[in-house]
Formats: C-alpha cells, structure tokens, sequence
C-alpha cells in the first residue's frame, strides 16, 4: 500500500532533523527511563519488568532483552539493567541461561473473550467511477487522477533511482537469519502441519506476534485474538466486507492520508469522508462534526506528514470511540523511530473500540505479505469467516519461518540493524533537499521511511513528479495522498535506496523543479 511539524524552512525544520540516531526511551515495553526516580533506577526497572510479568505483557518462556541492547536504548549504564535483572532473579521470575539469555519463569496472558457467531459477508464493490485505470506509459502516469492500479504502473515505470515512500531496506533482509529458521521449522515439522491450517493462522506466529505487540507496541492480548491476514491491504478488505455487512457504509480517513488505504476502502463500497490532519493529527472535532461511524488513522506517525497524534487529540479520539465509534488503527511503521520516544498503540488504551492493524511489510518485506489483525470482540468471528472465505488462511510455512524468527529474536536483531541504515540514509536526503531544493519544508523526519516535502513555489506537484520521472527519479506527488487542496509537494522514500543514490536522485529534483520556474 502506497504510505510533523513543519518549519519556516529547510533549516528551520522538525526539532528532530538532521540529529544521530538516538531512539530514546524503548521500544521495549514502551520504557522511558525519565519516568525513574533520580538514585532508584534499577528499582523502578525491576518494579515495571515484574508488573509487565505479572499482567503478561512478557509471558513465560520469553526472553527479556540483552542488557547491552536495553541499557543503550534506556540511555543508562549496563550496571542498572543487570542490577534490575538480578533481582528478578532473587525473586524467582526470570532465570539467566547463558547464551540463552535471561528467560521469564511465570506469568500468562488472559484468555480472550468470547464473540459473536459469524454472520454472512457482502460482496466486492465495483471500483468507483472516480478512480479508472491508470493510463499506460510513464509520461501518463501523472496526467490524470490515481486510478486503483497506480502504484503497479508506478513501479513497473523505468528509472535510474526510485525514492518512492513505503518500502523498507530489502537489500538487508536477513537471508541467513531466515534460512535458519527455516531449516530450524523443517526439522520440527510434522506431517499434519503440512495440510490445511488455521484460518485465523498459525498458533506459532499468532503467539509470537502477540508477545511481538507486547513488547513493542504495548499491546496485551491473546493469541487467540489475532487473526494473520496477507498484509493490511487484507486487513482493510476483510474489514470493510464485515461493516458494510453491519451496516456501516462510511469510514472517514486522513487528510492528507494514503490513497492506497483509501482506495482499498472505496474497492469494497466505503466511502471515505476526509477529516483534516494538522500538527497535532486529526482534527477530532471535525471527525465528530462530520458523523460517521468509523475512523482510520495512523496515530503512530501520520502518513504522510510524519505527525504523532498529540496527547489531547488522542484523549479526544478515545473518548469517541467510547460513544461508539470505531477506530481502525493502521500501525504501518511505527517501530522505525529514530529520534523520539515510542508511541503506545491506541488499541493499547481501548481495545473494544479499536480495530489494529500491522504487518511485516515495512519491516523485512512486502513480498511475504504476513500482517496481523486486532478487533473488538463483537467483529472477531465474522473477520475470521471472512478470511476463511477469502483463501482459508495464510501459507503457514512462512507463518512457522517468521514466528521462529521472532522467536529467536532474529527479528529484533534485524529492526536494530535497519535503524542503524535508515536514519544514515535519512540524514543523507535532508541534507540533499537542503542543497538541491532550498526554500523547500521537510517534514516526519523523527521516524518512518519518507520525508514529506512541501514546496512554497506556484506549481503542480504532479508536474514536478513528472518532470522528476523524465529525469529517471520516481517520486510521488503529496496531491495524490490528498482530498482536499493542500500545499504542493512531494512524499519521498529513503530506506531503500543508498545514500549516493538519494543525492544523485534529489539533485534531479532540483534540477525538474528549476526547469519549471
């Protein structure tokens, strides 16, 4: 699917540009180390492992980070976190195996709650008269409106250098990591698991994605609550079929916010009523002033301006979908952060209000097309109906592969070293765009894989994205991912390209852009 505070200028930009990585606070737990008292660190990290224990956000069996890995992350010395782990040890929670790390001994996560009986689904919608197909040939691809098959002629369009937003570092998938949980499942692998499987998914991977979102998302569920989809494109799909099924014909949307989400909407006969998106997020009062009954969003980091849903705008958003609304929370790239604190998912706070979406996509790669999926328990068994209908569930031999390789805590390792890549590439382009596109706004640096950039030239952002494209550099125009009116400009991708790719392809930009004037 095609996926800030704004500044005076390219120096003037988010607080975060341009600064090394330094993720504070971690991912792990959402832990924040200022929340510590000044001398009792090791007590308050002790104190928030245990509870985290007991309430089955790390549940038995797992293992809790390295203490060099959470002692960088909190910003403390390695002495505080082995302190920390060596009174859990005391206590009896955890137990040091060596390489094998420290392991939790006790605690689970509660059973999940029972649903309703699954119902009858409603059909596909033909595609919206407002969207046709995509003309052919790259001198066409920016002439008219995004038709559904945009980003397919997008990326089957010929160029040298390719900054299209949404796709992470695949040159840094971590084969060998992978071929070895492969052959790690193969030898386990009995001759039953080779036949149907689940439709809501493999019990492998829905347990190591729910510790995965617990970890990482602050997310407490059961495995039993998850149901594996091919990406959130599905999510979106299987979704829309069940609320057009409840009677819910209208889900409003970002704007800006991502056509291809949109799009998936309007395939399966929503509409999608837009709700302005400022430095603060969405514009809650309008979202309620404009009545429907369900809501999309990226609070995480906003797609594509890069804003996180400020903390009065989430309370509002909460108390909402507690009068009734639905909350369809799109968590597309929320681990790639490089300069502030992690964001706890909205489904953390209100889960029988919020319908939680995620997917590997934007963390290893697109073509495994694994995600997962959260709903309130009044939908669970109707999405599950859905999913079997669509393709009686995912391949389950990448489930088992990529449940090993959480498991394993390969893809931990992996997020870490992308990180490391990503915000060197990062770094690179706002450097780029402040040589080669002076004058111009960066914005959504702080995480993520794409910079937005607003322009203040009198221009078509289309005829700069085609003029960029004649140039042999694919961007995507900022008016596509709108509905509204809205300054020009462009959503531009970064983690995976390399960095001498990224100047070459900026500076073409600026050159298309000067040719305009």
């Amino acid at each position: 699917m095609g996926r800030g505070k704004a500044g005076a200028d390219h120096r003037a930009m988010d607080p975060e540009v341009g600064h090394r990585v330094t993720t504070p606070g971690s991912d792990f737990l959402q832990l924040e180390i200022g929340a510590a008292p000044v001398g009792g660190r090791a007590d308050w990290l002790a104190a928030q492992l245990r509870l985290a224990i007991a309430d089955g956000r790390v549940p038995v069996g797992s293992r809790l980070p390295a203490s060099r890995v959470l002692a960088g992350e909190l910003g403390v010395s390695r002495g505080v976190v082995t302190e920390a782990y060596q009174r859990l040890v005391e206590d009896g929670h955890v137990a040091g195996r060596g390489r094998g790390g420290t392991v939790v001994l006790a605690a689970g996560l509660p059973t999940a709650p029972r649903s309703r009986p699954p119902g009858p689904v409603a059909g596909p919608a033909p595609a919206p008269a407002g969207f046709p197909a995509t003309p052919s040939g790259p001198g066409m691809l920016f002439g008219t409106a995004p038709g559904t098959d945009i980003f397919e002629a997008l990326r089957a369009a010929p160029a040298r250098i390719d900054l299209s937003p949404g796709v992470p570092d695949l040159a840094a998938f971590p084969r060998a990591a992978w071929l070895r949980a492969e052959r790690t499942v193969l030898d386990a692998l009995a001759p039953a698991d080779l036949g149907y499987g689940d439709p809501r998914g493999a019990a492998a991977l829905r347990s190591a994605a729910a510790d995965w979102l617990a970890r990482f998302r602050g997310i407490r569920a059961d495995p039993d609550e998850l149901l594996i989809v091919a990406g959130v494109s599905q999510a979106l799909a299987l979704l829309a079929r069940v609320l057009v099924r409840d009677g819910i014909r209208q889900v409003a949307v970002e704007d800006p916010g991502s056509l291809g989400a949109r799009q998936h909407l309007r395939n399966w006969g929503l509409d999608t009523p837009p709700v302005p998106v400022d430095p603060a997020g969405l514009r809650v009062d309008e979202l309620a002033r404009g009545g429907a009954p369900a809501v999309m969003v990226t609070p995480a980091h906003q797609f594509p301006t890069g804003v996180v849903l400020g903390g009065d705008r989430r309370r509002a958003l909460i108390r909402w979908a507690e009068a009734g609304g639905l909350v369809v929370e799109d968590d597309y790239d929320a681990e790639h952060r490089y300069d502030r604190p992690p964001v706890p998912a909205l489904r953390a706070v209100l889960p029988e209000g919020v319908c939680y979406t995620g997917s590997v996509s934007k963390l290893l790669a697109p073509a495994l097309r694994i995600g997962w999926m959260l709903a309130p328990s009044r939908y669970r068994d109707d999405l599950v109906a859905a999913k079997r209908d669509a393709d009686l569930g995912n391949a389950v031999l990448p489930q088992l592969v990529l449940a090993e390789l959480m498991r394993s805590g390969g893809m931990e390792r992996h997020l870490r070293l992308l990180r490391r890549r990503h915000v060197r590439r990062r770094d690179t382009m706002i450097r780029a765009i402040a040589t080669h596109l002076p004058g111009t706004v960066v914005h959504g640096a702080a995480a993520g894989l794409h910079l937005m950039v607003t322009l203040t030239a009198d221009l078509a952002d289309v005829d700069l994205a085609a003029a960029a494209l004649a140039r042999g550099v694919k961007v995507q125009p900022l008016s596509w991912h709108c509905q509204r009116p809205y300054r020009p400009g462009l959503v531009l991708g970064y983690a995976a390209t390399a960095a001498g790719e990224i100047e070459e392809g900026v500076a073409a930009i600026g050159a298309a852009l000067r040719g305009l004037r």
